[in-house]
């Protein structure tokens, strides 16, 4: 039989039988970009939010650098924190390198700006009668930037879920701080890349089937919350 028909019944037999190196990589890999996602989120959302309500000094400065931040090289960003981490480093007492810990920092430099900018995006083009409404109404300036962000809630919830995306599918950054550990850092770009260098195509095979699925649910939703948005903004 092909060999490539053969490692692709061989990975629907891992996926249905719930191979359980195949469930940890999978479970390891929810866990790092969720927590990555949860910690960018709540940095980049308020941070959004700062951008698109205040005028202060060199705001248009720091728009820039965050909308150009969105592509930052993941190897670079991987070489970064593998500096700050390493012995030698300012972190380095803190014995993060070549650890989950490690990959969710990397991770959540990359989210951040994708998260921020994204939101700044969704705040500014919030009609201006919303604010005014509200401040006719007598409400505090936090309620006011609540009520904004409420409008703006499907542009920023797009941007949370493009920054999910982009950490799910990220590879050169944790590689290079998590080492690619079996069963401790070992995710599913990583584990593909190395699995198929390896000739094992069964498991790169598989864990491609399930990042594929995930990567669709992703879109799916994301376009679902942004029909409901355009559906919302016409009526």
């Amino acid at each position: 039989m092909n060999p490539i028909l053969t490692g692709f019944k061989e990975a629907l037999t891992l996926i249905f039988n719930l191979d359980r190196e195949l469930l940890s990589i999978i479970s390891l890999s929810l866990m790092v970009s969720g927590t990555a996602l949860v910690l960018a989120t709540a940095a980049g959302l308020p941070m959004g939010a700062f951008m698109g309500l205040k005028k202060f000094p060199f705001r248009g400065v720091i728009i820039s650098l965050m909308n150009t931040f969105m592509g930052l090289p993941p190897v670079v960003v991987g070489l970064f924190v593998y500096l700050i981490l390493s012995r030698s480093g300012p972190l380095g007492f803190m014995g993060l390198l070549y650890s989950p810990s490690a990959m969710v920092i990397a991770q959540c430099i990359l989210a951040f700006p994708i998260v921020s900018s994204l939101s700044h995006a969704a705040i500014v083009h919030v009609a201006p009668v919303i604010r005014q409404a509200s401040m006719t109404l007598g409400a505090t300036p936090f309620q006011v930037t609540l009520n904004i962000m409420r409008e703006a809630r499907y542009g920023i919830m797009s941007g949370v879920i493009a920054a999910f995306g982009r950490v799910m599918a990220e590879v050169g950054a944790i590689l290079i701080v998590g080492g690619n550990i079996a069963g401790y850092t070992r995710v599913m770009t990583t584990t593909i890349a190395l699995e198929t260098d390896k000739g094992n195509f069964e498991l790169a095979i598989a864990l491609g089937i399930m990042l594929l699925s995930l990567s669709l649910l992703i879109n799916m939703f994301l376009y679902v919350i942004q029909k409901k948005g355009m559906v919302t903004i016409v009526r």
